[in-house]
């Protein structure tokens, strides 16, 4: 196997370890609720502390993968994840299980920009698409199977279980690492922290997932829209402090290349409507009449879209560059989300064609714009663009839910065509980006999706 299969290997067991405590914990809500005499409120921050973890560390990542090396850093980082996973499991109190689960977040935080930085500096650009692809492949599955497995463990053992399956993997994914990943360097220079950059990083992160947390609450809007300003004011001071500073915890200067840029903004938005649209989907399909195994179900069709449009992508990218794969994933999710609107009824085959076509639109951009994103990035720069990469995913994982329960909750659930409305306005938002896709400039991208042009015949 060649090494950077390796690398891919380890980082995307580290992803899919991401990926599976991020959806599975919530099949296990109840019974939590149930032994440890969790509120609904505390409840909720089983998942907010993870993704708070997850997403404050990000900054902290790049500066302790130069001070430590990467391969130290991922073996680290698994270590954590997994002692924090017992720990989980063992808590005797809602509090000490959320503490537990804000550390998880953090080991996590700092596993998947390193590894994914590794992964893709080890594969050239003409094929980023494959890897692509194995990583789309794995967001896939992880998020289709985990609750239906986690509602069996829970089943027939516990929920303490549903964290005490991390232990195997974690452990795997560690001794591949230790067999696989190369010694890291020495280092030449020990670089210096910059803790006032770290401070307002994070702050403005951390206000703001806070803030989207309330918002998507009506008794909290208020307060809600509060922590958002401080948000606001936290990244004017870190843009005012660190945009030119020599040696900023995040290189923002990275936003100034078109391809990142773009691929960021179309993750930002597609991914995050999608999951703020299967949100008010369920509400709204409950309301008509539908069975909760019913709606659990249309996540099938979407699963199948999906694939589809990993493999599309896949064979595409290189061909025909990003451009028109983002422009048809997009149009192909706003029209499956419109296609909501037209539900009246818990028969016929217009919900599935709505979430087949989400599906397809919505994995044909993200796999896109993952391929995209790094494309023109310098191998030594690649570690700040991972963390600003994966600080993006984590915003658009909250953005959507936010935006679009915020909307219901001020239309009203039970006013008329409220949530026609809601579908209305993100098939909108998924249609945003098209514009920036229409004036981007693929000249640079087709370049380095051909390296090697084709030498001129001589007679």
């Amino acid at each position: 196997m060649a090494y950077r299969s390796k690398v891919a290997l380890v980082y995307l067991l580290g992803f899919a370890l991401d990926l599976l405590n991020m959806f599975v914990a919530s099949i296990a809500y109840p019974d939590i609720a149930l032994e440890l005499h969790a509120s609904v409120t505390e409840l909720a921050w089983i998942s907010n502390a993870y993704m708070l973890g997850l997403t404050l560390i990000i900054p902290l990542s790049v500066w302790l993968a130069a001070r430590l090396g990467e391969r130290r850093l991922i073996l680290g980082s698994l270590l954590l994840f997994g002692l924090a996973s017992v720990l989980v499991a063992e808590a005797s109190s809602i509090e000490t299980l959320i503490g537990w689960r804000l550390v998880q977040g953090l080991s996590g935080g700092l596993l998947i920009p390193i590894g994914q930085a590794l992964a893709f500096r080890h594969f050239p650009p003409e094929q980023r698409s494959r890897l692509t692809t194995w990583v789309m492949s794995v967001a896939l599955l992880v998020p289709a199977l985990s609750p239906a497995a986690g509602g069996l463990i829970v089943q027939a053992l516990s929920w303490r279980w549903v964290f005490y399956l991390n232990v195997p993997l974690t452990l795997l994914a560690f001794v591949l690492g230790v067999l696989w990943l190369k010694a890291d360097a020495p280092a030449t220079e020990r670089p210096t922290l910059d803790a006032r950059g770290l401070l307002l990083a994070a702050s403005t992160l951390g206000l703001l997932l806070i803030a989207l947390s309330l918002l998507s609450d009506t008794a909290s809007r208020r307060l809600g829209m509060l922590v958002l300003m401080l948000s606001a004011v936290a990244l004017w001071l870190y843009l005012r402090d660190g945009w030119r500073k020599p040696a900023p915890v995040l290189d923002l200067q990275l936003l100034n290349s078109p391809s990142l840029r773009l691929a960021m903004l179309v993750y930002l938005l597609i991914p995050g409507v999608f999951i703020g649209t299967s949100l008010i989907a369920v509400l709204y399909l409950h309301q008509l009449g539908f069975g909760t195994a019913q709606i659990g179900a249309l996540m099938l069709p979407w699963a199948l879209g999906s694939a589809v449009a990993i493999v599309t992508g896949k064979r595409c990218f290189n061909r025909f560059g990003p451009k028109p794969l983002l422009v048809v994933g997009m149009l192909l999710q706003s029209l499956g989300i419109g296609l909501l609107t037209l539900i009246d009824q818990p028969q016929g085959s217009l919900p599935i064609i709505a979430y087949t076509l989400m599906g397809l639109g919505g994995s044909l951009c993200s796999s896109s714009a993952q391929t995209l994103a790094f494309l023109d990035i310098r191998p030594e720069r690649m570690g700040h663009a991972s963390a600003l990469w994966n600080i993006n995913r984590q915003l658009s994982f909250c953005l959507g839910a936010a935006v679009l329960s915020a909307l219901l909750g001020a239309l009203g659930p039970q006013s008329p065509h409220a949530f026609e409305r809601c579908f209305l306005v993100a098939a909108l938002l998924s249609l945003l980006p098209i514009f920036a896709v229409l004036r981007f400039d693929s000249t640079t991208v087709r370049a380095l999706l051909s390296p090697y042009p084709p030498q001129e015949k001589t007679s």
